[in-house]
This record gives structure tokens, sequence and C-alpha cells, in this order.
């Protein structure tokens, strides 16, 4: 195939102020060319930094925002010096869609880091056309930031892991945290702490979640597999835990204390922030030091990891829990994730809704 130059159209839902609401959107996407592939998107999960986005919460939201970084599709064309890509491949793409090449991160497989990354949407192209995201019936990609989804594994299914799945994979590898035996704790059990369940106890990690309320206790250690589960109010049971985790997932997206957290943690552990929250946190650095513990953040996965975490999946049949709607919902999805009402993950039904 040729380079693919020409301007093509599509129809998105999006948000036109910080109220957040969506509605259909007609716009053209950005001109292709011969490192892209054209892909129309099948579905496109629903992640809490959506809701941040559209309402304007970290104060740099540009509209009209067609929101969605989870994204599953089907190559339409491919650009002439795609070589790993064919038409009708199923792929995925995430939350980054460009990098300089010539960083360190970029030299490094781990693009997510370059300061000049560019999001998937509520950005800038280099041609300098607004980027915009997966609640839309196409999308044009660079090969470089787009994974193929493996045969056996459902695209729904596969929509949330191209970043709640692959947001708790990339720092278990980087943080040396892989092998068997290890204790983790899962702090908020929502799209990226089941996820987090799920791959820890694939590795072989004993597994606790930790919870404001006792609601999600029964699916949790019978669904989901963890090995316990800790309500954060109730003193006792979290005293009883204190210095018995190895790591903790940190998922919630709201001002929250540190400290009760850091208690659980052993020495040199680790509290990995994954969650995407407006305002300070705060703890006493004692905390912190009499038990050489570590708090840190992970920022999704490089795709090399998205590749890896993906193939995890498929062997280990780890699957989201998810509901699926069509895009006409997808207003009521999104009050309903803001009042944490969803097991575990909406995933919108690209293809299979009206549009416009």
């Amino acid at each position: 195939m040729g380079g693919l130059q020409k301007e093509r159209t599509t129809t998105g839902w999006a948000a036109r102020d910080p109220s957040g609401v969506l509605s259909p959107y007609t716009y053209s996407l950005r001109n292709t060319g011969p490192e892209d592939l054209y892909i129309k998107v099948l579905c496109c999960g629903i992640c809490h930094s959506d809701i941040h986005q559209i309402k304007n919460d970290l104060g740099m939201s540009h509209y009209p925002m067609v929101p969605g970084h989870e994204v599953v599709g089907e190559v339409l064309e491919v650009g002439s010096d795609v070589t790993k890509y064919r038409v009708g491949d199923r792929v995925g793409t995430g939350i980054v869609v460009w990098c300089c090449r010539d960083c360190g991160p970029c030299k490094s497989d781990l693009e997510q880091y370059c300061n000049k990354k560019i999001w998937n949407y509520n950005d800038v192209y280099t041609d300098g056309k607004p980027t915009q995201g997966g609640f839309a019936g196409e999308m044009v990609v660079d090969q470089r930031f787009v994974v193929k989804i493996p045969d056996g594994l459902e695209s729904e299914q596969a929509a949330p892991l191209m970043c709640a799945g692959v947001t708790v994979y990339s720092p278990l590898v980087h943080f040396g945290l892989k092998q068997s035996g290890l204790r983790g704790g899962i702090l908020g059990l929502g799209g990226v702490g089941h996820m987090g369940v799920k791959i820890a106890k694939a590795m072989g990690h004993h597994v606790t979640v930790i919870s404001s309320s006792d609601k999600k206790k029964k699916e949790a250690l019978e669904h989901l597999g963890a090995d316990a589960y800790l309500v954060s109010s109730d003193e006792n049971g979290m005293k009883e835990a204190s210095d018995s985790l190895d790591y903790i997932f940190d998922t919630i997206p709201v001002v929250h204390p540190l400290e009760p957290y850091l208690a659980l943690l052993k020495l040199d552990g680790k509290l990995i922030l994954t969650g995407v929250i407006n305002a300070p946190l705060q703890f006493v650095t004692p905390m912190v030091m009499l038990g050489r513990k570590s708090i840190t953040g992970s920022f999704i996965g490089s795709m090399k990891e998205t590749e890896e975490m993906l193939e995890l999946c498929k062997d280990k049949e780890l699957t989201s829990q998810i509901e699926v709607v069509k895009m006409d919902y997808i207003n009521t999805a999104m009050e309903r994730l803001e009042k944490n009402d969803v097991r575990y993950r909406f995933v919108v039904d690209v293809a299979g809704s009206k549009l416009d």
C-alpha cells in the first residue's frame, strides 16, 4: 500500500465543556502517512482518567474532546512502511500515540516516559491536528503505538488491558516483583485493581484486597481469587496486618491518607501509586524512614510490556470483568463510574453503536 495521504472524517462522542456531557461530533482525522494504520474502532474501555479529562479536573482540557484510550480495532488500511500489520488484523492502542524516539526513555523502550509524548486525545499531533480518542468510528495511529490482540482474547475483554492491565503489569516487572511467593496488596477494587488481583495471582503472589467497606469481599475472595480482604476502617484488622506486605498498588483516584497503608508494608516495601489525583497527598516521614519504605508511581507501560502482558493474559486465561454498553449509554456509564457503580470496567461496543 502507498502512503495514505487523504484526509478522512469520522463521528465520535465528544465533551464540549467541563460539564463532561458527551454527544455526537463529526470531525476530520489527521492526515495519514506511510507509518500509519487506519483503524475501525471495535470497542473502547472507560477509564476513570477519562472523567478527569472531560471535566477538566486537571485544568488542562481542550474542547471538543473525544475521550477513550483503551481501544481495540480492526486495521482497514496500512501505510507503505508498515510491515508488522495487515488489513484485517485486530489491534489495540492506548493513551500514548507518539514519542520523540531520540531521548533516553524512547531508546530504552520506555516511550511512555518521553517528555515529548503525545496523548491519544486532548493533545495536538505533530501536524497541528488535535488528537481524539477511541469513542469514535475510526482512528489513525502510528504503527509504533499499536499491538496485535492475540487470538483467543475477545475484543471487549482485551480493551481494558490496554490501560488497566499494563498499569499493574509494568511496575511488577520494573520493581522486580514478578517472583512467586510475594505478598501484595490491592488498594481499591476497580478497573485497575481487579486486574491487579488477577495478574498478581497469576505470578504466584498472596494477594490482599484493601477496601473502604466489605461490600466487595465475596467478589474479591470467591470470584477474583484474592487470598485476604481488609476493610480500611477496621482498626484491629489493619493492625494485625501491619508489616505484612511486600507492595501495595494504590489505585484510588481521589484524595486519601497514605499512612494507614504504609503501616501494612514490610521493610523495604513499596506503595505504588497508579491513580490520577488532582490534589496533594500527605504523610509523615517516619512512616517511610523507619521501614526504609518507598512511595513511588508508575505510568501505564511500554508497548513492549503491553505485548508481554497480553501474552500473559492469553496464556493464563486472564480476562477483565466488564459491562458492555452502547455509545448512547455513555453519559450514564460515566456517572455510574464516578460513583464506583461498575464491576469492574465499562466497555463501549463502538462498532455496534449508532454514533450519529
